[in-house]
């Protein structure tokens, strides 16, 4: 038996990066939404709503929670204590695992904002992270005059990626597919809101999606859709009547949209190991058989000049 200690040319690292639809339905786009009344109706709904592809043997696609700092938007807790409710204790929760400081609140572009909503992807729907420049998020206005806005990531259009506790940042621009569409009459040239910042963040590597309402709230003249998210009542395309859950309005408006775009990606690592007996190696043999026991001289001459043996086992 021979032994060969494998060399730093013998081992091969490939990494490859394969993305796939971020939906349980196989496609790109999510077209249909759907919620529990069950959820909706439970505990949780007070703090989030979970979105379905179906209307029956459903399954959740992604979530919508409302937080804002002071606790406006849901009932508090206790009516002693003000500024403690639901959305307050999202807030809470978003800003320690995005930010990692409970004293520093969201910044969307320059614009620093005290709520938001978090729209978390279905852990079960993607592997390791969200694809960068696959995302398009239509959002339809409240009223037919408002139209809609799409969304994406900034991705394609930074030099340097900014870092928080959730990993990397980039910023909501209205565009899709990763590629910006600014309308200066509306928006500012980069994508964002004239006078409300980015239209909020795209956090690929915990599969979360935080949209800045001030934005969406914005007048159309300054790239808004009139996004109301307080309650009131409108008429139109879409009628929001005695909604008094942000979360609720907000999938309305995702429901009457065109749809929602976005693949997921992952990164398969393969390390390969070449186990190969080279030509100038291993043509002789150590069996003992083929060596005199009291000479210690080849019993087979013609090994001598000329080798010729076989490999039938290896072994690591």
């Amino acid at each position: 038996m021979s032994f060969k200690r494998l060399e730093a040319d013998d081992f091969l690292v490939s990494s490859n990066a394969i993305s796939a639809t971020a939906w349980t339905t196989g496609l790109p786009t999510l077209s249909t939404f759907f919620t529990s009344s069950t959820q909706s109706n439970g505990s949780s709904g007070n703090y989030y709503l979970n979105v379905f592809d179906t209307s029956t043997t459903a399954s959740v696609q992604f979530a919508i929670a409302y937080g804002n700092a002071v606790g406006s938007g849901s009932a508090v807790y206790n009516p002693a204590v003000n500024g403690l409710s639901p959305t307050s204790t999202i807030f809470g929760q978003w800003q320690d695992l995005v930010i990692g400081d409970e004293n520093t609140n969201f910044t969307f572009g320059a614009i620093t904002s005290s709520e938001f909503f978090a729209l978390p992807i279905e852990r079960a729907c993607y592997k390791e992270s969200l694809f960068l420049g696959s995302l398009s998020l239509n959002i339809a206005g409240p009223v037919l005059s408002s139209g809609s806005i799409t969304l994406t990531d900034n991705s394609a259009y930074v030099t340097s990626v900014q870092f928080c506790a959730a990993g990397r940042v980039f910023q909501l621009i209205t565009g899709s597919a990763g590629v910006i569409s600014s309308n200066l009459t509306k928006n500012t040239s980069d994508g964002y809101s004239t006078n409300s910042g980015s239209y909020g963040w795209f956090l690929p590597d915990i599969g979360t999606i935080i949209l800045n309402p001030l934005a969406l709230a914005a007048p159309t003249a300054s790239g808004g859709i009139g996004f109301v998210y307080s309650g009131s009542a409108f008429s139109g395309s879409l009628v929001y009547t005695n909604q008094t859950n942000a979360n609720s309005q907000l999938f309305r408006a995702i429901s009457g949209s065109t749809g929602f775009t976005l693949n997921s990606q992952e990164t398969i690592v393969s390390d390969f190991i070449f186990v190969r007996p080279r030509s100038s190696e291993f043509n002789y043999s150590e069996n003992p058989s083929f060596i005199s026991g009291s000479t210690g001289e080849v019993l087979y001459p013609q090994f001598i000049n000329n080798p010729q043996v076989y490999i039938n086992t290896m072994s690591l």
